[in-house]
């Protein structure tokens, strides 16, 4: 999966556009396993795009913004000739929940504590996509 050359092909996209970004940080479209708890209730999906500051996901159910959740997230790294599964956890904040006009909500998450080594998984992470400066 990692190992392919082109990595458009494998749905990833740098989020960031000088231009018209406002991020500090590099965003990209991935779907990696998220869990969330939140006031006694678990939650399983996938992000839509993530940063080493927030996440953007799917769920059925209605979170509230600012909400408190605590958040793990599943991080596939290359180890040699294998991927190997990576563990990132934090809390976070719902900072947006959308109407999804196909049913359920899209929610934005920033990771309002996080560990410094847990942000610089997931920054090593989103590093191997980004391009090269030269």
């Amino acid at each position: 999966m990692l190992g392919q050359s082109n990595k458009e092909t494998q749905g990833r996209e740098i989020m960031k556009n000088k231009d018209t970004e406002r991020r500090q940080h590099p965003r990209i479209q991935q779907a990696l396993p998220l869990r969330i708890a939140a006031d006694g209730y678990q939650f399983v999906t996938n992000t839509e795009n993530v940063s080493c500051v927030g996440a953007y996901c799917h769920l059925d159910k209605y979170i509230p913004p600012f909400t408190k959740i605590a958040v793990k997230i599943i991080l596939p790294v290359k180890v040699s000739d294998r991927t190997k599964d990576m563990n990132v956890e934090c809390n976070g904040v719902v900072v947006r929940t959308d109407d999804e006009k196909k049913g359920g909500f899209n929610i934005a998450v920033f990771f309002n504590e996080i560990k410094e080594n847990q942000q610089k998984k997931i920054a090593q992470y989103i590093n191997q996509f980004l391009p090269k400066n030269s």
